[in-house]
């Protein structure tokens, strides 16, 4: 099967990139290659390439950012989907376009989870660009599939794990204020990359949340991470008030994985097994990484 895969050079686009060239003919492009907000760069790369499923991973996912830089967020977020969407139907391909938890306000007590079709009431403009543009694909094609994730973390690019390593590293004895009042599963973008493979083996359709099973804070998260990796640090647990940021944060954005799990074909393991299998891969690079030896 041909796949194109939008953001080819990000943390999911290159783990997409990687796994399914193994059993496909992967395409990846990134922004140089094809600019999702320009419609005429789309139609020519689709319609050169004409695979049979587009994995868009291209998305502006800066979420603080995104209340200032709204027109770029929107463009990104919102219209690019579109313009995929619009391509993928005129080509007669399929779309799988990659959303978030943050499409929910977090207003369910944790641990109680959200299932796919639960409403969503974004809190921050990045939520609410994320979810236009899962309404524009919807209403531009019905090929296609929405893919819900959380907390997404790999060995590329930027991500919480690696910005908490980075501060532990530079000054151990220095304290650092986490989170300890949102809840949500942490996502290996690898394994997240299988669970996109599979979908495309069983032509998935309609929308779907993949996330690792179980959830912790942001500040368990940042202790076990360190931990594992025994790395000295002085992290000191907050509450969301305490920890001001220019965009809401949902309380609570626990996915529950339910049309995998009715298929049968749920690759999410706990979020505990994935980053120790992260850490034992890894963990020698991101030390060094974070050190600014590579």
């Amino acid at each position: 099967m041909k796949i194109l895969i939008s953001g080819c050079d990000g943390q999911l686009g290159s783990d997409c990139e990687q796994v399914l060239r193994r059993n496909h003919e992967a395409v990846g492009v990134d922004l140089k290659d094809m600019n999702i907000t320009d419609l005429r760069l789309v139609k020519e790369v689709i319609g050169h390439v004409r695979p049979d499923v587009v994995v868009n991973c291209a998305a502006y996912t800066n979420v603080d950012a995104s209340e200032t830089d709204r027109s770029l967020a929107w463009k990104v977020n919102a219209e690019g989907p579109r313009n995929l969407a619009s391509m993928v139907e005129k080509y007669g391909s399929r779309l799988i376009h990659i959303s978030t938890d943050y499409v929910f306000d977090g207003r369910k007590d944790p641990p109680e989870p959200y299932l796919e079709n639960d409403e969503p009431n974004p809190l921050s403009y990045y939520g609410k660009t994320k979810l236009e543009g899962e309404m524009a694909v919807r209403q531009t094609t019905d090929h296609y599939l929405i893919l819900r994730t959380a907390w997404l973390y790999g060995v590329r690019g930027h991500n919480f794990l690696k910005t908490i390593l980075m501060l532990a590293e530079k000054n151990p004895e220095e304290a650092i204020k986490v989170v300890n009042d949102q809840f949500g599963s942490p996502t290996w973008s690898h394994t997240l990359a299988l669970q996109i493979e599979k979908l495309v083996q069983v032509n998935g359709q309609g929308t779907y949340h993949a996330s690792s099973e179980g959830h912790c804070t942001w500040y368990e998260l940042a202790k076990y991470f360190l931990e594992t990796m025994s790395v000295p640090h002085a992290l000191v647990p907050c509450v969301t008030k305490d920890y001001p940021t220019p965009a809401l944060r949902p309380r609570n954005t626990i996915l529950e994985n339910r049309r995998l799990k009715e298929r049968g074909i749920n690759l999410m393991p706990r979020w505990q097994e994935d980053l120790d299998q992260f850490i034992s891969m890894f963990g020698v690079r991101l030390i060094r990484e974070a050190r600014g030896v590579i």
